[in-house]
């Protein structure tokens, strides 16, 4: 029973946490300030309220880490001092890059949580953005080889975007579309079945889309083992990391990963909408002399834009494109580098924690909150809910998604809600607890655990 896990036992697990200094390093919103009718401005948060939140909702909108304001402000001081030559001023000392490199410096931080080369990133776009600009190189159907391998539950937009690349090639998303569906009562989809899916429509796939972990189940898919099963089936496969990127270790370079594509808002924890980023592995990324063609170069087809280009060339204003090779080579447009400020703020604080701490971490607090759940605290009577995330914790990221009994998620949600607590629900009846390494403590979670059941005897009694 969770009586038996006391709150001292959290408490021991938080001073032993080699990565409980980082806490400070964010703002956590009080209590007080999400039931205001109006936003503080800045300068009136508290550094460290007197009823700070639960928080556990950061693998829907991370928490603003408090250098964020500092380095904007930054931003902002030589845009107004400098205007124009910001995009090529550099500072003496600690200071923002000029506005032309920001995207490169963001690219660079951002390499090592992804497992890449810093030429296989790019900062760019937002994910649906990316997503398509990397089918339309990714995605070269035949009449023969057409089909798009796509899990039946992807987030909307990965499947709005897949249906709208194979209607754009002139097919039919009913019979262009493959789904993979989890079996019948789960929410997991097992990698023998996702193989068995590749080996069943091999002949006729043009490309495989999956996401890295699954928005709604928690799930981490085996990426290299589905990777190089693609590879020997001669099919191109690409991964959404969404809710991967800054949650758990990955190898894309190793594991031989074409493309990927995230967002930047969730775990790395960079604002809402901020801006996404991209990975194309250096293979299909090079760009090599080629007499015969029309640019003197070949590379891998793609839609064009300027801020692709060949960054020595980019202001000579030649009407011949050669890209530079790499994942830069994949952007259109210029970078903000407003946007990439946020993001690069974010990356610093993941530059001295590292990834290997972070997972380290979520798989701990993450496995205390899996047990504080399923050993809720009080009388022996049945819970309402139960885990839907897969049970093994290296199958997983730091969420779990908890289902809850038939009718009862919006008096739940209420309920946390007037506590101070934070986290999302997926209708009709799934909640989703994200307990993020970088701000989160063992003790909220333990203290979270006795609100939510409380809150659940409750409505269960009405």
């Amino acid at each position: 029973m969770a009586d038996s896990i006391p709150r001292e036992l959290a408490q021991v697990l938080d001073r032993e946490d080699s990565l409980a200094r980082f806490r400070n390093d964010f703002i956590i919103p009080s209590k007080s300030n999400l039931k205001a009718k109006t936003a503080k401005k800045n300068l009136e948060i508290k550094e460290r309220p007197d009823d700070p939140s639960i928080y556990l909702c950061g693998n829907s909108l991370g928490l603003q880490p408090k250098r964020t304001i500092r380095r904007i402000e930054e931003h902002l001081s030589v845009w107004a001092t400098k205007g124009v030559y910001g995009h090529f001023f550099k500072h003496e000392g600690e200071a923002p890059p000029p506005f032309l490199d920001a995207d490169e410096a963001a690219a660079a931080k951002m390499a090592p949580i992804v497992g890449a080369l810093q030429s296989e990133v790019a900062l760019m776009e937002t994910l649906t953005a990316n997503l398509h600009l990397l089918m339309a190189s990714f995605y070269r159907p035949t009449k023969e080889k057409y089909k798009i391998i796509l899990e039946g539950k992807a987030f909307p937009s990965d499947q709005y975007a897949v249906q709208s690349q194979v209607k754009h090639h002139g097919f039919d998303p009913k019979d262009a579309l493959v789904l993979i569906d989890p079996p019948p009562l789960s929410a997991i989809i097992n990698t023998e079945q996702i193989i068995s899916t590749i080996d069943e429509h091999a002949d006729s796939t043009a490309l495989i889309l999956l996401p890295g972990i699954q928005y709604y189940s928690g799930q981490y898919l085996d990426i290299p083992t589905i990777t190089t099963h693609a590879h020997s089936k001669g099919i191109l496969i690409g991964w959404d990391l969404a809710h991967a990127a800054g949650n758990v270790e990955l190898s894309l370079h190793d594991w031989d990963v074409d493309f990927a594509a995230w967002c930047t808002y969730k775990y790395l924890n960079s604002g809402p909408g901020a801006i996404a980023a991209l990975f194309v592995h250096e293979k299909h990324g090079k760009v090599e002399e080629d007499a015969n063609s029309p640019d003197g170069v070949s590379y891998r087809p793609r839609l064009s834009g300027w801020w692709g280009g060949r960054k020595s060339l980019r202001f000579e204003m030649a009407q011949r494109f050669v890209p530079t090779p790499g994942a830069a080579g994949f952007q259109v447009g210029n970078t903000s580098a407003l946007a990439a400020t946020a993001v690069l703020s974010s990356l610093e604080i993941f530059e001295q924690a590292t990834m290997k701490a972070i997972r380290t971490k979520a798989l701990s607090i993450t496995g205390f909150l899996e047990r504080l759940l399923n050993n809720p605290p009080g009388s022996g009577h049945r819970r309402p809910y139960w885990i839907i995330s897969p049970s093994n914790p290296h199958q997983r990221g730091t969420q779990l998604s908890v289902q809850l009994d038939p009718g009862i998620l919006d008096a739940v949600m209420e309920g946390l809600e007037e506590e101070g607590v934070v986290l999302d629900e997926r209708k009709p009846d799934v909640i989703r607890i994200a307990p993020a390494p970088l701000y989160n403590t063992y003790t909220e979670v333990w203290d979270f655990v006795q609100i939510f059941n409380r809150i659940c005897d409750k409505v269960m009694t009405k």
